[in-house]
């Protein structure tokens, strides 16, 4: 596979990590936030779901967008996007309508981000970063 330039690889990561960095973000200034969040999708303990999450999220964007560890955490933040739209865009358990047109749409973009963390993945075997 033909690599970009340097800078339009970076901006691919950076870019394709943005809602893995804007997430935890987000839960840090909105604490309270963060935790009923975790709550509300049936995560407990809270506190420790919201810590973990934004820990994981931001440490494995580093890695992606850094190179260290990229195959990895590429493939972590893949399956953790894939667990996180099946426990939050459950769009089989909704009745037909908008909500769950919504609910699909999102669902389906997420199999899309999974599937470019893969492809992230994929090519960077063998690389150093």
């Amino acid at each position: 596979m033909q690599r970009a330039t340097p800078i339009l690889h970076r901006l691919g990561l950076v870019l394709l990590c943005a809602a893995y960095v804007q997430g935890p973000l987000t839960k840090m200034l909105d604490f309270p936030g963060a935790l009923a969040e975790m709550a509300h999708f049936g995560l407990r303990p809270p506190l420790l779901f919201a810590l973990g999450v934004i820990v994981f999220e931001l440490a494995a964007s580093a890695a992606v967008i850094s190179g260290a560890l990229r195959r990895p955490a590429a493939l972590a933040l893949g399956a953790f996007t894939i667990a996180a739209s099946v426990v939050a865009l459950p769009f089989w358990t909704l009745p037909a309508g908008h909500e769950r047109l919504m609910a699909m749409n999102g669902f389906f973009e997420h199999l899309g981000l999974a599937g470019a963390f893969l492809l992230v993945a994929l090519a960077t075997k063998g690389e150093p970063s």
